[in-house]
């Protein structure tokens, strides 16, 4: 893991020190065991190492790279893990008595010898490089396909800087801290968790960034962009049982989480009552105890006093079904979290300067941060998690599927399934029928069509500043990456979206960056992506089962109150309120700056804000966590913050 940044003038003159070392002390505050810098003519590169995989003790980056002889003029910075090692491995012919020696940075120079510009589309894992190519005079570099790690950039005053994290980049003279106000309106408009449609966006007129999924030349300041690779499979997977379907669900899943155990350090993963963290904790406790490993697991719990609001099908407190999983998995040393004195409201400043930018995921920053903290003060290396496993893994939407079956009249299959979904959920086939319908057929049940306008209550953006950037047009165009209405196509929409893997990879890139663990998903390994969109359909929901090949793959590693669960599903974040609740009357004062300061009100939709707080009153009810208004406020809060910090 490393925090790079580098610079290359295009006008003639040699890379100051200067510079060099601004970017090198804004990023003095991320866990590194070891710091490099380089600079000859035009060119500066600059590291700070963690030592995370075996290997990354012998990084030398950007000087002296291992094999540095046989790559010519070239030099590389990376932040990479790389998964498929022994495939790179035989495809470039490295000698097996060197392998054990070789860093991922060399592996990616010796791919990029190879196979040039086309070499990004052969590495899988996290990643993303700069590779400094003296004798062209030009920078190459490239994000992972789902943008696991961050890379941000500026071309200006005679040169190109580019940086892990903005911090470097805005510490340069002439990079202006201006804020990007289509980047804003977008944020405050989107109502999902990603940011902007512009992938290359940030909140900063001067900062673009490197989609992911992209490799990018840098040249005669100039960048040229161009996307590699395919989320999709070469071909559908038709095999000829049930059984084998499991058992290919079984072996590359095994794969995708063993290759993330590839750490000297401790592994943890964050555990919830789920399938998906449970599932990757389970094979990943089996795998580390022929390591004679433990799996660290931190799971987030409410604070004590929290009396559970959630309704009967929803736990907020998930500990019976993880300690269920903790006890049948074994090999697993298990620690519950609540947080105490902890909340969203006591977390906000934090937040912004780690991400360097406003969030939406108030509700569960505590523990996000929380336990990246844990586990980095307790020496683990790695942190699992199955964040993506909904879309891939664990994918499965019986009523949607349910839905398509009654729309083609497959009527013997769909009275089955109902039969026996309706027994597994404890649901009423007339109010199953009922509810399909309306999904089948929703025209005829007066649903919302698609090209009206969506019901925003709760929208923050000022009416004037959304027409001045033209953000509704915008995103009425097909922009926002709004969730179809088939879940299907829904499904390869989120996989593939790079706004959503700009958020996730900050988020991720950050938290590692500051507590020295590597966040990594084998749910969203690229192997396990292709694998689960050339399954069909079918067996993903089956013999009244969501989500049903998980289910059923994982019947020697989850206990079956896990495994089998289809009426309890855990809500995180549920007592966000409850924990606030000591700070309200300071929100309450903010709030109420908020609405008379100048500096945002043409921003932020103050006449809403000052109703939604008047609505929610002096003490807002546990039960309102989720609701529309309390959203508005406490996002409302965060935005202010922001621009206030850079007005």
């Amino acid at each position: 893991m490393s925090a790079l940044a580098g610079i290359v003038r295009f006008d003639g003159r040699e890379a100051e020190a200067a510079d060099g070392e601004a970017m090198m002390n804004a990023m003095s505050r991320y866990v590194a065991d070891d710091v490099r810098t380089w600079r000859d003519g035009p060119a500066f590169l600059g590291c700070r190492i963690r030592w995370i995989t075996p290997e990354s003790a012998l990084e030398r980056m950007p000087d002296g790279v291992a094999g540095g002889g046989a790559g010519g003029r070239l030099r590389i910075v990376a932040d990479a893990i790389l998964d498929n090692r022994s495939e790179l491995f035989e495809r470039l012919e490295v000698p097996i008595v060197r392998r054990s020696a070789v860093t991922d940075s060399e592996l990616i120079l010796l791919a990029y010898r190879r196979w040039g510009r086309l070499a990004p589309s052969y590495l899988i894992g996290d990643f993303a490089f700069m590779i400094w190519d003296e004798e062209r005079r030009e920078l190459f570099g490239a994000r992972d396909l789902f943008g696991s790690r961050s890379l941000y950039y500026h071309i200006g005053a005679g040169r190109l800087a580019f940086a892990t994290t903005m911090a470097p980049l805005l510490a340069l003279p002439d990079t202006g801290g201006r804020l990007d106000e289509t980047w804003l309106a977008e944020f405050m408009a989107i109502p999902e968790m990603f940011e902007s449609t512009d992938a290359g966006a940030t909140p900063y007129t001067g900062i673009r960034q490197v989609p992911p999924g992209h490799a990018v030349v840098f040249a005669d300041g100039r960048a040229s962009f161009e996307a590699y690779g395919s989320i999709e499979p070469a071909e559908p997977l038709l095999l000829r049982s049930d059984g084998e379907y499991e058992e290919a669900m079984r072996d590359i899943f095994g794969q995708a989480v063993r290759a993330r155990l590839r750490t000297h350090r401790e592994v943890a993963a964050t555990l919830s009552g789920g399938l998906d963290s449970g599932a990757v904790a389970g094979f990943a406790a089996r795998a580390l105890l022929q390591e004679g490993k433990t799996l660290q697991a931190y799971s987030s719990v409410p604070s004590s006093g929290f009396a559970d609001w959630t309704p009967g099908h929803a736990a907020a407190d998930e500990r019976p079904h993880i300690s269920a999983t903790v006890r049948h998995v074994g090999n697993i040393e298990s620690s519950y979290m609540d947080f105490e004195g902890i909340s969203p409201l006591s977390e906000v400043d934090e937040w912004i300067d780690l991400l360097e930018s406003p969030y939406k995921f108030f509700e569960n920053s505590h523990w996000l941060k929380g336990i990246h903290e844990r586990a980095g003060s307790r020496g683990a290396g790695i942190l699992l998690t199955g964040a993506r496993g909904n879309f891939t893994v664990s994918w499965g939407p019986a009523l949607d599927y349910y839905a398509q079956l009654l729309k083609r009249m497959k009527w013997m299959r769909l009275s089955r399934e109902l039969r026996m979904f309706g027994a597994n959920k404890g649901i009423g086939r007339r109010r199953l029928l009922s509810t399909l319908g309306k999904m089948a057929f929703p025209a005829l049940s007066g649903g919302r069509r698609g090209n009206e306008e969506p019901n925003l209550p709760a929208m923050l953006i000022h009416p004037d500043f959304a027409q001045r950037t033209g953000v509704f047009a915008k995103l009425r165009g097909g922009g926002s990456g709004s969730a179809a209405a088939d879940p299907f196509a829904l499904r390869r929409e989120k996989l593939a979206s790079l706004s959503a893997a700009n958020k996730n990879g900050a988020t991720a890139t950050k938290l590692s960056l500051r507590y020295g663990v590597w966040e990594r998903d084998p749910t969203c390994d690229l192997r396990v992506v292709r694998f689960c969109l050339s399954v069909p359909v079918e067996q993903y929901v089956r013999d009244g089962m969501d989500r049903a090949l998980i289910r059923r793959a994982t019947k020697s590693v989850l206990p079956d109150e896990v495994r089998l669960n289809q009426r309890v599903r855990g809500v995180q974040g549920a007592d966000w309120i409850h924990r606030a609740a000591p700070m309200w009357p300071q929100l309450q004062d903010e709030l109420r700056r908020l609405c008379s300061d100048s500096a945002v009100a043409g921003y932020l939709h103050v006449d809403r804000i000052r109703a939604a707080a008047a609505g929610i009153g002096r003490e807002p009810r546990p039960e309102l966590a989720f609701h529309p208004e309390m959203r508005l406020l406490l996002r409302s809060v965060i935005l202010y913050r922001f621009i206030k910090k850079h007005a």
